[in-house]
């Protein structure tokens, strides 16, 4: 008899440990039904060519890591990297171009070495039947014909201006854009005869717009580099989500959409 009130303590004791240790941290807890640790909002910021790619690598990251919500942030890279260097919180950047990825790990604010996924090229977007016969960067000058191009600090913007200078052709836009998604809008809005804009974003609009290939591209092809964020609010998602865009899964959406192995 004198050991049962022991054996109660004992018992006690032991139901406060297993519940105290079911009360870790958010992630462990949350992500174990997954058996990955991984929860809560993954916050990216993201090129807008990479629009419809990571949307779908977003619901399948969710499926594959329950309790997880992926938000996306997507525009022009260069004003990506700066809002992540005035102090946007977020936990991946994935741009468009090294050169805007540099403004953000000189600053000091990427959580290790940014790595290539993949690459894409450029083409002339035109509307679907293509009336005007547009073949090559040089019918890009012709009278009358309307051009939008990507403002030249965007990845586009500079690819196009490489391509343009490569083909030893002089144009003058109607329009300069902020990010990719903006120049195509004015070709499927009948606004403008053609534009410069990715392979894969022509790709997308496939119902509205033709893509013509060029051979000027092959020399402003862009890499895409993608990193975790220093002070991710996420830390662990964040790398998680940058796994999951390097992972077979990742890179067989991405493939998909027309992008290039890096």
């Amino acid at each position: 008899m004198s050991n049962r009130p022991m054996r109660a303590a004992l018992a006690g004791a032991l139901a406060l440990a297993l519940t105290l240790a079911g009360c870790g941290d958010g992630d462990d807890t949350a992500g174990a039904a997954g058996g990955s640790g991984v929860t809560g909002t993954v916050t990216v910021l993201a090129a807008a060519s990479l629009t419809e790619s990571f949307i779908q690598i977003g619901k399948d990251f969710e499926a594959a890591h329950p309790g997880t919500t992926v938000v996306f942030n997507f525009g022009g890279s260069s004003a990506l990297a700066t809002q992540i260097n005035q102090g946007a919180p977020a936990d991946v950047f994935a741009s468009a171009a090294p050169r805007n990825m540099a403004t953000v790990t000189e600053a000091g604010n990427a959580d290790g070495e940014p790595s290539t996924f993949v690459r894409n090229q450029l083409v002339i977007a035109v509307a679907r039947d293509n009336p005007k016969g547009i073949t090559n960067l040089a019918d890009l000058t012709r009278p009358g014909t309307k051009v939008a191009l990507c403002a030249e600090q965007v990845p586009c913007g500079a690819a196009a201006r490489t391509a343009l200078d490569a083909a030893a052709v002089k144009l003058t836009p109607v329009t300069l854009e902020q990010d990719v998604k903006g120049a195509l809008a004015k070709v499927r809005l009948g606004e403008v005869d053609a534009a410069l804009v990715y392979r894969t974003d022509a790709k997308a609009a496939a119902g509205d717009v033709t893509g013509v290939e060029f051979p000027e591209s092959a020399r402003a092809i862009n890499d895409y580099p993608i990193v975790l964020l220093k002070g991710a609010p996420n830390r662990v998602g964040g790398q998680a989500f940058v796994g999951y865009v390097r992972s077979e899964a990742g890179r067989a959406v991405l493939t998909e959409a027309g992008f290039q192995a890096s």
